[in-house]
This record gives structure tokens, sequence and C-alpha cells, in this order.
């Protein structure tokens, strides 16, 4: 057996057959499994392309806040909170910001803020939040505190505390 690996007529007939088999394997075996792949893929791509469509027709606002960030300039926080509370229409009066000092550590600025929220609803409460920081990709979300108001169906006081790394 081992005389037949040394015989170089093995390797001149070996190598034209493994040629010969190589299309024979891609045109059976690997351009079907390619083209179901991407049948599957471009029907995902259609049942996205039609989930997308179905959540801006529900929800418009999407697009406001991503046009907002896209047009906005250098972050601060009052400026931040302040577009982010009219897109959720909550009131400035229910709103309460305190911001802390931009620190420095290694290389990287910090400011941490603490937002309050008074008397809103859930919605409001989490699409503020989800709002801020998709529009913010550096800003995170370090604590929230919910309280709800006694005696109300859906009241809520909502305490944030935020962390921007610059």
């Amino acid at each position: 057996m081992r005389d037949i690996y040394r015989n170089p007529m093995f390797y001149y007939l070996l190598i034209p057959v493994l040629v010969a088999v190589w299309p024979l394997l891609v045109w059976t075996l690997y351009l079907p499994k390619v083209q179901q792949d991407w049948d599957r893929d471009q029907k995902s791509y259609d049942d996205a392309t039609k989930h997308i469509d179905e959540i801006l027709v529900k929800d418009p606002d999407r697009l406001k806040a991503t046009e907002a960030a896209r047009s906005l300039g250098k972050f601060t926080y009052p400026e931040a909170v302040d577009r982010v509370a009219n897109l959720c229409r909550i009131p400035s009066g229910d709103l309460d910001l305190s911001t802390g000092n931009i620190v420095k550590v290694s290389n990287k600025e910090t400011q941490q803020a603490r937002v309050s929220l008074t008397d809103i609803n859930i919605v409001q409460g989490a699409k503020f939040l989800d709002t801020i920081q998709s529009t913010w990709v550096h800003l995170s979300c370090e604590r929230v505190k919910l309280a709800k108001k006694k005696g109300m169906p859906d009241q809520w006081d909502m305490d944030l505390t935020f962390k921007y790394d610059y």
C-alpha cells in the first residue's frame, strides 16, 4: 500500500480527478445551500423592513429624536434634557436638573447629573429615558428611582442619575 503513495503516477491521476470533482461538488452541494441562505436572508430583510415601517407609523417621534441628535452640537445637560423633555411632552415645571463639574480621570472627562421628573406617567418616563440615551451615545444612566404617587393611578416621580463621557 505504501508503494502506491510513492508512485508519481498516483498523483498524476489523483489531481485531475480532484480538479474534476470540485466543480461538481460546488454545483450540486454548495450552490443550492448558498441559494437557500440567500433566500432566507432576503425574506428576513423583507420582514425587518415591514416591522421598521410599522414602528415608524406607530411612533413617528423616533425619527425626530434621530434628526435632533444629528443637528446637535456639543453636549450640555441643560440643552439635552430640555430637548428630550419637550419631545416627551414633559412640562419644564415637572423637571429638575442638577449637574456636577466635569472631572478628568486618566485622560477621560466625565460629568454627572441628576434629573428629577415629577408627576409624570410611566410611558413619559420610559420614553424620556429611551430617547435621551439613544440620542446621546456617550450618555449612560447609572441609577433610576421610581416612586408612585399615592392615590393616583399613573402618576410617578422619577429620579435619574446620568454620567456623560466626553
